[in-house]
């Protein structure tokens, strides 16, 4: 069900918000357990917004858009007074004193946070297993993965834990994991949303973004956390636009270009990409005219984006030092000596390799080799999507290489799980808006993800043709369910 349905059943008076909150706590407490998407939950203070919202539409008062609905967070958004680990334990504890934009955007809408979702260590990972706090697991086949690092926020909207959720996207870490888990994932133009209050990964590359069941609620969610932030000098200071005023409308004429880099590639399943050209034939059919573009550097975005994201971080994390908050490790030596040990004991050995190739790409000698390099690979790169852009409206790609893999196949193989983020990875470099939407599913039931990449600040129109694609080719009611999803 949408939001706007259950808004509309709210006014109505058919459901409270109370009994909805209630219905999603129920939820919780029978599956997650088993699917591990929360590290926080906050039951006791949403049945008190609940109660609240539901005496304030009693007493016939005007309601924000979202009042009563409820919203999971992953676990690197700020939260005033809650706690935001980053799934690391060198923040275990850690209470932040304010709230992030975007929390804070959704909070003042209405929206009631169920709890807070498990991530991969710092967002460093494809498969929410490099969490200190235990791996999640995919409501499709608990034996796999739901992607990364925003695998607790894609799992919750999957098994139906919550109405949505938001998560953040450095390198496909919305997308991949709406792929996997069969819902819908959100990359926003980079500064569309305020980052201030998200924990910075690669500062130049994360945006937050929501996963809803259907794009007309992730058009929502983006409606109200989008715009100006003072508080962030990165964010875009442009109007934002109705996200949900053209979903109905017609695509036809629109040009759709295939990547033909991205449909050649080595470790592209079959299935997977037989079933997204049959989603761009199916967009052919609604009158869209489907064309074959290149980008020739494409899937050179990976190499380029493991010396960016890893240096950006190197820099970021070393704020981490157990002398401010967070873990501090037992060692009265000295203090560099406390600080090292603090480190070394706080991070995981995934975070700490990201640390360490960052680093070794940022000193002396090498920096004109690596990260000045990678910059300008970035650069053309973005000069294959202008080009692109010059004759189509969207870019069409898969969203991964493969369906959701088996939790523990990648675990001692770091670059084959690198290799799953392949053909996401470049719309963060490029800093243009994705999305994911589920398109079909391979023969062990699992679902596959289509990605549609467009223009810098060009949401209404991405939105567009993901909606018309969705309300016409009914991908989900042929879904395989398991006994995790029905609702």
């Amino acid at each position: 069900m949408t939001i706007a349905k259950w808004r509309e059943r709210l006014i109505k008076g058919e459901v409270s918000s109370l009994e909805l909150v209630e219905k999603k706590i129920s939820r919780i407490e029978k599956l997650d357990g088993t699917i591990h998407s929360f590290l926080y939950l906050h039951h006791e203070r949403a049945r008190k917004l609940a109660s609240q919202i539901d005496e304030a539409r009693a007493a016939g008062k005007e309601l924000p858009p979202l009042a009563g609905i409820p919203i999971a967070i992953k676990d690197n958004l700020c939260t005033r007074g809650i706690p935001t680990t980053c799934s690391s334990r060198i923040l275990e504890g850690f209470i932040p004193p304010y709230e992030s934009t975007a929390t804070e955007r959704l909070w003042k809408s209405g929206a009631i946070l169920i709890g807070k979702t498990n991530l991969d260590e710092f967002a460093m990972g494809s498969s929410t297993e490099t969490s200190t706090f235990g791996a999640t697991f995919n409501p499709w086949d608990t034996t796999r993965v739901p992607g990364g690092s925003s695998g607790g926020s894609a799992a919750a909207v999957a098994s139906g834990l919550c109405v949505a959720s938001l998560g953040s996207d450095t390198g496909g870490s919305i997308r991949q994991p709406a792929s996997f888990c069969g819902v819908v994932g959100l990359k926003p133009t980079y500064g569309r949303v305020s980052r201030w209050g998200l924990v910075a990964f690669a500062s130049s590359l994360d945006q937050i973004g929501p996963f809803a069941n259907n794009v007309a609620d992730s058009a929502e969610l983006l409606q109200v956390i989008a715009g100006k932030d003072p508080k962030d000098s990165t964010c875009l200071d442009v109007p934002v636009p109705d996200f949900t005023e053209h979903l109905s409308a017609s695509i036809s004429g629109f040009r759709v270009g295939l990547i033909k880099e991205c449909f050649n590639q080595k470790g592209l399943d079959l299935e997977v990409k037989e079933s997204v050209l049959k989603a761009a034939a199916h967009l052919e059919s609604l009158g869209a005219e489907v064309i074959e573009v290149s980008c020739p550097r494409f899937i050179d975005g990976i190499a380029t984006y493991y010396v960016i994201a890893p240096s950006e971080a190197s820099a970021n994390l070393a704020r981490y030092d157990g002398v401010k908050y967070g873990f501090r490790a037992d060692n009265e030596d000295c203090l560099s000596s406390m600080t090292s040990f603090s480190r070394a004991k706080g991070f995981g050995s995934e975070v700490q390799r990201r640390i360490l190739i960052g680093t070794y790409a940022l000193s002396a000698g090498y920096v004109d080799a690596y990260y000045k390099k990678a910059q300008q690979v970035r650069t053309l790169i973005r000069r294959d999507f202008d080009n692109a852009f010059q004759n189509v409206d969207i870019l069409l790609t898969p969203t991964a290489p493969t369906t959701a893999f088996a939790a523990g196949a990648h675990e001692n193989d770091p670059l084959s799980m690198y290799l799953s983020d392949l053909l996401t990875i470049p719309a963060n470099l490029a800093g243009l808006p994705a999305i994911s939407l589920p398109c079909g599913f391979d023969k062990k039931g699992l679902p596959i993800g289509l990605q549609l990449i467009s223009n810098v600040l060009e949401e209404p129109r991405l939105l567009q043709v993901a909606h018309q694609y969705e309300q016409t080719a009914h991908v989900m009611g042929s879904a395989p369910a398991t006994n995790l999803i029905p609702s």
